[in-house]
């Protein structure tokens, strides 16, 4: 049987997400160990400047279980992280969701609490 190393692996995927980036795009990579944390009004902010600098398309990115490759990262505009635990992907990608929902209520200064 054939396995593939960890390294082999992130190298891949990292092939793969790369390819799908327009070279427009400002990317921001979930990375739970080199990202910043931001409180959703800093997120909400950041997103607004890109807007506001004609920066209009924004990729995120989120890697599998083995994280992201150097390729990946390297690439990413910004790291940011929601914290130290480990999500899984389809979580993330909710967790990520909700976040911008958040940003955009915060930029038309209407309430995202009920």
């Amino acid at each position: 049987m054939n396995r593939c190393s960890h390294k082999e692996v992130l190298a891949a995927e990292g092939e793969r997400i790369l390819r799908r980036l327009p070279k427009e795009a400002y990317v921001i990579s979930l990375d739970r160990e080199q990202g910043k944390q931001h409180p959703s009004e800093k997120q909400a902010r950041k997103l607004e400047d890109l807007g506001a600098s004609g920066q209009s398309h924004v990729a995120f990115v989120i890697g599998g279980p083995l994280g992201l490759s150097t390729e990946v990262l390297q690439r990413s505009n910004a790291l940011w992280s929601f914290g130290s635990i480990t999500l899984p992907h389809a979580l993330a990608r909710v967790v990520l969701l909700e976040q911008l929902y958040r940003a955009v209520k915060i930029h038309r200064n209407e309430k995202y609490h009920w």
